[in-house]
Parts: structure tokens; C-alpha cells; sequence
């Protein structure tokens, strides 16, 4: 059969990837095309567009862009109907591949949604569209299949893939002395995979080398990334950069910055004490506070229901609270408590697997 794949961002490469593995595994002649990143290129899949290309964040930036968003999206319509697959497979980025979703639908192709748009968090009513516009629904939070279920709509719920992308995950012995990193603990940085969020956020992260000067704080850039927008922070600050291996750096990090998104779980996953930092344009603010419903930014946390890491949003992420909280993890009881909520979360989620599941799953239904 013939999949078309779209994943907008760095974790959906991530997630695509291991999705088109599983796939593969049940459907052995299926031909995958896709608009993602060389992760699910080197997966098997034909790389239409790469993520670099078509990744903004924030509500200001997406208007900003939008003559390049709506090139893209009838780039893409065009692209799928000259293709005709047998089905399109859908990986969170929301603001894209809803519209698609409602093109496919219009075309007679069956559409399906791996990793839910965030519809609980603001919009609850957008919920209708998915029911009305994507034929199955794959979630990967415990909380969705009853959100969903206030509408009527029965999705699959097949845990959390990133249990597969860290047990898949091997440490380098030798990464300290790979990395050029010394003897003194490691605060690792996460500033995120969009420039627009590294541009406001890591200066915040960096200044607290100043305030921690027994600490080696080592920034995980992504390579798709200019390099300097890390490179610049080098000759102010004593600090290291290592590209394209988060997980790695975790893994020898006694605390970490981590910037909101899918890094705050992946972070909590490899048991690594966090304060979650978060800050956008003005105008992107204002908005999110009017529409978003629920209480927190971090995944560790929604997924929780409560607060398991501290969130500094917007104005409160500054020089001062930064330190005060990263003091805070850094001690034996903050440290504890944060991997006490870290076991919670781990209970919610379930084990690895999500992946096989969800492309299992995606074969039956369609040679139903």
C-alpha cells in the first residue's frame, strides 16, 4: 500500500520515523512518502519537504509566514493528489495538517492522526473537526481517549512513543571526553529546535553559568540550526555546545533548562531534574492566555494533573527565578521530589511500544 506521511517538527521525525519502521514490519512492499526530517528518510520513507522548511511557532510568526504556509499546504494538495496513496498519515502539527486533513477528506483518501493535536488544551471544539475530517485517531496521552469521548469520537490509545525512541537509546560510554566536557556536574540546556524559541530563551538559560560557577553547563543544539546561535554565547559564557544528541547529554546531566515541549517529557523519562522555561512574542502570548484551557505548559505536569516541575512563563522567566529554582532541583529534596513525580508520570504513560501498536493498528484498518 501507499502511505503519505507528515510530520512538521523535529519530534515528529522522531515518532514518524519509528511509526514507518512499524509499518514496515506488517506491510513489507508498502511505499512511503513523506514531509519530514532524515530520521524517517533514513527510516524508508521518499523526504518530500524537511521540517527545517516549514517549522514556525507561535501565533505572530505563523501570520508573519503565512504567504510561505499557504505555498506550502497547496504545494502539499497537489503533491498528495499526484501521489494517490491509500492513506494519510497525520503526526501532530496541528495548524498544517488539519487543513490537510480536510482536503484528504474531500478527495475520497482516508485519513489518519497519530498523536493528537492538542484540542484539550485550547479550542475544545475543534474536536468536532477531527471527528468530522480524520478517519482514526492514534493518541499517545492516557487523558485524550476520555476527552475524545465527550464527543462521541472513539480513538486508539497506544501509549507513549517516546518509551521506544529511549529504550531504543544506548549511552555513550565515552561521551564526556567525546563532548570535550570536564570533571565538574552538568547542567545540560535544552532551548528548544526552533530558532525563534532558541533566539529568546537560551540568552536566559546561558546567564546562569555566572550564577553556578561549580556547574559545566552544555548547551544540545540541533545541527538544521545556525550555528551561532550558539556559537555567539561562547565567547561570553564558560560553555559547550554538542549537537543533535539530547539524550546523551541527559544522561550525564545532574539538572537541566529545558524549554516546554516534548523535550520536558523526554528529559523526565531519562530521571533528570528540570525547570521548564518558555517564552514568546507578545502578541503570541496575549493570545494563548485568552484561549488556553488547561493549567500547565509541560507535558510532565498535564500529564500528571499537578505539578511535578516548576513552569517560568514569559515575564516570569528571568535571571532571578531561573536561579532560584534551578538552586532548588539542585539540592537532595528538590532532586527527590521531582524523581518521586517522575515514577508518577512513568505509572500514567505504560511501557514502550507505542509505536509497533500504532503501525500495527494502521495495516488492519486499512485492509478492513
Amino acid at each position: 500500500m501507499k502511505y503519505y506521511i507528515i510530520a512538521g517538527e523535529r519530534s515528529g521525525d522522531l515518532h514518524g520515523s519509528n511509526l514507518i519502521k512499524a509499518i514496515l514490519q506488517k506491510d513489507a512492499n508498502a511505499q512511503i512518502r513523506a514531509w519530514g526530517g532524515d530520521m524517517m528518510q533514513d527510516a524508508g520513507a521518499t523526504l518530500v519537504k524537511h521540517y527545517k522548511d516549514i517549522a514556525f511557532m507561535g501565533f505572530a510568526e505563523v501570520i508573519k509566514n503565512l504567504p510561505t504556509i499557504l505555498g506550502l499546504l497547496s504545494f502539499c494538495k497537489k503533491d498528495i493528489q499526484a501521489y494517490q496513496p491509500d492513506v494519510v498519515i497525520l503526526i501532530d502539527y496541528a495548524g498544517f495538517n488539519m487543513r490537510v486533513a480536510k482536503f484528504v477528506k474531500s478527495i475520497g483518501i482516508k485519513t489518519f492522526y497519530y498523536i493528537s493535536p492538542k484540542v484539550w488544551a485550547w479550542n475544545q471544539s475543534r474536536a468536532l473537526n477531527i471527528k468530522k475530517f480524520v478517519d482514526r485517531m492514534f493518541v499517545i496521552f492516557p487523558f485524550e481517549k476520555d476527552f475524545f469521548k465527550k464527543y462521541d469520537y472513539e480513538v486508539d490509545y497506544v501509549g507513549n512513543p517516546l518509551f521506544d525512541a529511549i529504550a531504543d537509546f544506548q549511552p555513550k560510554p565515552n561521551f564526556r571526553k567525546e563532548a570535550r566536557v570536564g570533571q565538574k556536574p552538568i547542567i545540560a540546556l535544552l532551548p528548544g529546535s526552533r530558532q525563534q524559541e532558541v533566539a529568546k530563551i537560551l540568552p536566559l538559560m546561558v546567564a546562569q553559568a555566572y550564577n553556578f560557577p561549580d556547574y559545566q553547563f552544555v548547551i544540545a543544539g540541533v545541527s538544521n540550526l545556525p550555528k551561532e546561535l550558539y556559537a555567539r554565547w561562547q565567547s561570553i559564557f564558560p560553555i559547550k555546545v554538542v549537537y543533535d544528541d539530547a539524550y546523551n547529554l541527559l544522561s550525564v546531566a545532574d539538572a537541566a533548562l529545558v524549554t516546554s515541549g516534548t523535550a520536558t517529557l523526554e528529559t523526565a523519562l531519562l530521571n533528570v531534574p528540570q525547570v521548564v522555561c518558555y517564552k514568546t512574542s507578545g502578541i503570541s502570548f496575549a493570545i494563548a492566555k485568552m484561549v488556553i484551557k488547561v493549567p500547565y505548559i509541560s507535558l510532565v505536569n498535564l500529564v500528571a494533573q499537578k505539578k511535578i516541575v516548576p513552569e517560568l512563563i514569559q515575564s516570569d522567566l528571568n535571571n532571578i527565578t531561573v536561579q532560584e529554582e534551578l538552586k532548588k532541583i539542585l539540592t537532595p529534596e528538590g532532586r527527590q521530589a521531582q524523581l518521586e513525580g517522575y515514577a508518577e508520570v512513568r505509572a500514567l504513560l505504560g511501557d514502550k511500544g507505542a509505536s509497533a501498536k500504532a503501525g500495527s493498528l494502521m495495516v488492519d484498518y486499512l485492509l478492513k
